[in-house]
């Protein structure tokens, strides 16, 4: 990212949000129109947690080495509190990382119609009989397992070139067993990028339920670099820079 300037950084993040939210949290009402009365059922679940995984994937090569492509205001988070990110530069990404989940939630009700709002707008909410507490903690394993992952793909001893692929991976796989709880959001700018359209359009939303997934998100970011620098931390004490600069 040598030579780049803070504007194209976050374009960058603006764009690689857009696609993420367009495109992964687009399958959720694209599904649920193409199923029509059909029941959903497990095949529609990972072909939904396949969108966000390759979405991901696509974004990280894409836009990686122009802005870090975090797209999600909990890996941001992660990285400035693990020195790899600098946190003048936190508040900047976090708007960016906002702005473009809301046009990712408008292009989805421009492409799919009003009918995607009617059906929910991808919006994550509590699942049937679940809580405050249990949303909270299911949260919070996808996020720290996502955000983990992260931060030691990127460490310097790790494979080098798979760190796209394995985040892409992880986020698929977390969506799994995380999303009849919550829908799976793991990423602050996803949760509330839907919301704020869904508002616009007069739809309900859930606001309550906002504060549990964010808190919940955040300090898993947190929790993710306190264990990552735990993890990675050598015998004099010191820990090994990440092999992608995150820090232009």
């Amino acid at each position: 990212m040598d030579g780049l300037r803070t504007p194209q950084q976050l374009a960058a993040e603006v764009l690689g949000t857009a696609f993420l939210v367009f495109i992964g949290v687009g399958s959720v009402p694209a599904t649920l129109i193409v199923n029509g009365n059909a029941p959903f059922t497990m095949a529609d679940l990972g072909m939904i947690s396949l969108a966000f995984g390759t979405v991901v994937v696509g974004t990280a090569y894409a836009f990686g080495h122009v802005s870090g492509n975090h797209i999600n205001p909990a890996v941001t988070l992660g990285l400035a509190l693990s020195g790899q990110f600098p946190w003048r530069r936190v508040p900047a990404y976090l708007a960016a990382q906002l702005a473009g989940a809301a046009i990712g939630a408008l292009a989805i009700v421009e492409v799919l119609g009003d009918r995607a709002s009617e059906l929910g707008l991808g919006v994550a909410t509590y699942g049937a009989g679940v809580g405050a507490g249990r949303a909270f903690i299911a949260e919070f394993v996808g996020t720290f397992i996502l955000v983990l992952i992260v931060l030691l793909v990127i460490h310097r001893n790790a494979a080098p070139g798979f760190a796209g692929l394995a985040i892409g991976l992880v986020v698929f796989a977390a969506i799994i067993p995380v999303a009849p709880a919550t829908g799976a959001s793991i990423n602050p700018a996803r949760t509330l990028g839907p919301m704020l359209v869904q508002q616009l359009w007069g739809r309900h939303v859930s606001w309550s339920q906002a504060p549990v997934y964010l808190a919940a998100e955040l300090l898993a970011g947190a929790a993710a670099a306190l264990t990552a620098g735990a993890l990675v931390r050598t015998a004099t004490g010191a820990e090994a820079p990440a092999s992608v600069d995150t820090t232009a």
